[in-house]
């Protein structure tokens, strides 16, 4: 019985080569970009999956009214941890962590710069990040303790036993090596090469500011068995308990579950919205399904337009005593043997293309051969694929009668409706409506790109203000500007493209009491203005020479002006964490954040900020040097007053680039989908054209006897498959506008989808139908007539 069906499958195989290797090329893409997007998929879903305590590990949220809305967030005064767990019965740990951002490590003559956190010492307990060496218990009790990831461990000490080693942090204090961690995985939150205790911490004068602070990510562990509802009643008073402020302000406290953290994070007037990475995990597990969806089409269809091939076979089978369900078993058998031959072929496009799918996702993405259950899932994905292309030609191919066959009065169906027909449009349906996506997406990405970003990006570049640095600057910024190297240079609390600091609570003569608007906050030495090309609509500059007073000086946005609301706001005064600021100038809006998002009004404050300290040096480069050169005479520079430290750039132009990174990786993916979509249905496509041809083979020659010419046959062959993808335009224009409406509801600053987006597609979506069919049109037309009919 098993030999017959697998002489049978082989027979066909050989006698169909072409159609054949249609069908198991098409499913083997479609398979490959499904294996592909399943991957990615699982990747995201898994992130901080491999917490022993995951169902018991919540984040604790801000949630307060704020400017006619709910503003959420998900950092909290540093204050908060302690007073959860000592008020609160449910918690049974909290655990704060404070990034440290890079610092210098050395031992001996080795010199590196890593990553760390700060965090409470329960930290390793909560989380599941393993400790190869030492006690997660005691590894960080001690102040001057620290523990190293495997990798920083052997950067460090190579193959000695690096426990109870000492470390020197930022040149500062020495820590003892009391743990080696695992090396972390890709798919956590959490990144650091080492961790500090909290009580390393030194508080700088001015960076406390107790209960109003709220920059600390803060993480709770609930007791087993406790309900999430009854302890998040009881955290959403908290700090209103504490805080006046916070109790004036309706200030609510809410923990957040680990299980959400990286797919929905994303809140609107304070309630959990459908944002976040969730759509396109969706997004994207649609369009998987709908390239399989697409290949199988493929397959049903062709195993349908050949129906009258196996027509006799059916009819003699069924005339001997074969019953309807063997015939479905040996059709649905044959589609699961094609599926697994189109399973072998995808696993090795799958295994190509991994590296440079990885590069462009920015994943680790693998297929783990090793483990029993990924061969089980492929099995199961070839089976359930083989089933889903195989059960309607199946059904279709046992439904033939017997007498009428084997008469020869088996006809094919030439009905308006055929589901042949509807598999065509449903195929071209979906391809279409990921072209339409695709450009709307481009277009997106395009409208932020070009957005005015209110500041010169060219040759600015910045430097962080590592270990002399900060002592030394006026001597570097002297030399560099002496040298001719850089034209201006200015020290600030952040990079130009990203917002450090942000509050509300301003004061200023006039100001609504109920205003509760908030402001984004920037420091800025004198120069900013020259350095980054900002734009003044009123008053100057920074410029502590000439204005001491400008140490108290205030440079706000357009925006920011239009909620002051000031007539003339040069010299007015604004209060701000206890220091009355002057105004000295007002620039045009300049985006501190996304791209995709409205300017926040913003502060510029001088230098006498105790809340923000100067981290980072901005440097306008002289553009009648080569940048290679410049950079070589910075290099220099900075080695000279920082020698311990290495010296480490960036771009601006490069960092607000990276702003679009995200989009940017959606969009190609779609566009990469998009094409296979295309390329599957075009196989499919190319197929049935070739059946057709092949079919109306006399019918060409007769009409050509007559006098028809090649482009009127061609017309002829073309027409019914361009009608069908006419019809799959109509379906796929209205949900592709639903579907990228509903997605640029996530931006506020997007653009409008416009006409010729759709017009646009269906010119595509017809083009690729025409030029796929007109291939083998036009071959059936030019064949010789003489050929076709020497048999009649």
């Amino acid at each position: 019985m098993i030999r017959t069906f697998f002489k049978v499958v082989y027979r066909n195989l050989l006698r169909n080569k072409g159609f054949s290797a249609i069908n198991i090329t098409g499913l083997a893409v479609g398979m490959a970009a499904a294996i592909l997007i399943f991957l990615w998929i699982r990747d995201e879903k898994s992130y901080d999956g491999f917490h022993a305590n995951k169902d018991r590990i919540y984040e604790t949220w801000n949630r307060v009214p704020m400017d006619g809305n709910i503003s959420s967030w998900n950092t909290v005064s540093a204050l908060t941890g302690p007073a959860l767990e000592k008020d609160i019965p449910g918690i049974e740990r909290t655990v704060r962590v404070n990034s440290n951002s890079n610092a210098l490590l050395t031992v001996g003559d080795r010199k590196i710069m890593k990553s760390g956190l700060a965090v409470d010492t329960g930290f390793l307990q909560v989380f599941s990040f393993p400790l190869l060496k030492g006690d997660p218990l005691t590894a960080l009790n001690d102040p001057h303790s620290v523990v190293l990831t495997a990798k920083t461990a052997k950067s460090l000490f190579g193959e000695e036993e690096a426990i109870g080693k000492i470390v020197k942090i930022e040149n500062n204090e020495n820590f003892t090596v009391t743990g080696i961690a695992k090396d972390l995985p890709d798919n956590t939150r959490f990144q650091f090469d080492y961790l500090l205790p909290w009580s390393s911490i030194k508080m700088r004068e001015g960076t406390d500011f107790g209960w109003n602070d709220n920059s600390t990510p803060t993480y709770v562990l609930l007791k087993p068995n406790v309900n999430w509802a009854t302890v998040d009643a009881k955290v959403k008073t908290l700090k209103q308990h504490y805080s006046g402020e916070a109790k004036d302000m309706k200030w609510e406290l809410f923990i957040y579950p680990l299980s959400r953290w990286r797919l929905y994070s994303s809140f609107t007037n304070g309630m959990e919205d459908n944002g976040g990475r969730s759509t396109f995990v969706k997004i994207f597990g649609i369009i998987a399904g709908l390239i399989l969806l697409i290949a199988c089409i493929n397959f049903m269809n062709l195993s349908t337009a050949r129906s009258e091939k196996r027509a006799k076979e059916v009819g003699i089978r069924k005339v001997v005593g074969a019953p309807k369900r063997s015939l479905i078993s040996q059709f649905i058998g044959e589609s699961v043997f094609i599926a697994f031959l189109a399973g072998i072929v995808a696993i090795l496009i799958v295994q190509l293309s991994l590296p440079a799918y990885n590069q462009l996702t920015d994943k680790k993405l693998f297929i783990d051969f090793g483990n029993i259950y990924t061969w089980l899932t492929f099995f199961g994905f070839i089976l359930f694929t083989g089933i889903l292309a195989g059960s309607y030609p199946a059904f279709f191919l046992s439904s033939f009668q017997p007498v009428k066959v084997l008469k020869g009065t088996f006809k094919r169906s030439n009905a308006l409706i055929t589901p042949r027909k509807a598999l065509v449009v449903l195929q071209f349906t979906c391809a279409t409506v990921l072209i339409i996506c695709t450009i709307i997406v481009k277009q997106q990405i395009d409208y932020a790109q070009n957005r005015e970003t209110g500041y010169n990006k060219n040759n600015l570049v910045y430097h962080f203000m590592t270990g002399d640095i900060p002592k030394n600057y006026a001597l570097i910024k002297n030399e560099l500007i002496e040298s001719g190297i850089a034209t201006s240079v200015t020290r600030t609390n952040s990079p130009l493209t990203e917002r450090w600091s942000n509050g509300w609570g301003q004061d200023w003569q006039g100001k609504d009491p109920n205003d509760k608007t908030p402001f984004d906050r920037y420091l800025a030495d004198e120069g900013l203005g020259t350095t980054a090309g900002l734009q003044f609509t009123q008053g100057r500059d920074f410029d502590l020479k000439k204005f001491p007073t400008d140490s108290t000086g205030l440079i706000i946005n357009e925006s920011a002006l239009k909620v002051m609301k000031f007539k003339d706001p040069i010299g007015k005064v604004v209060s701000d964490l206890g220091i009355d600021w002057h105004i000295v100038g007002v620039i045009k809006d300049f985006i501190l954040t996304s791209p995709y998002e409205p300017t926040n009004p913003i502060l510029i404050c001088g230098a006498k900020s105790q809340f923000m300290t100067f981290n980072v040096v901005q440097m306008k480069l002289n553009q009648h040097t080569t940048t290679t050169s410049s950079l070589k005479k910075v290099e220099t520079i900075f080695r000279k007053y920082n020698p311990e430290y290495p010296f480490e750039y960036k771009f601006v132009d490069e960092a607000y680039a990276q702003k679009f990174d995200n989009e940017q990786r959606q969009g190609i993916l779609a566009a990469l989908f998009a094409g296979l979509t295309i390329f599957i249905s075009c196989l499919g496509l190319f197929g049935l054209a070739t059946y057709m041809a092949e079919n109306r083979v006399k019918e060409i020659g007769v009409r050509k006897v007559l006098g028809a010419s090649v482009a009127s046959i061609t017309t002829l062959l073309s027409k019914d498959f361009v009608k069908l993808v006419l019809i799959s335009f109509i379906i796929a224009a209205p949900l592709s506008y639903w579907s990228m409406y509903k997605w640029l509801q996530d931006y506020q600053y997007r653009v409008n989808i416009h006409w010729w987006v759709f017009a646009l597609a269906c010119f595509l979506a017809v083009a690729i139908a025409v030029l796929t069919v007109s291939y083998q049109a036009i071959k059936a037309a030019l064949m010789n007539p003489v050929t076709s009919l020497r048999k009649e």
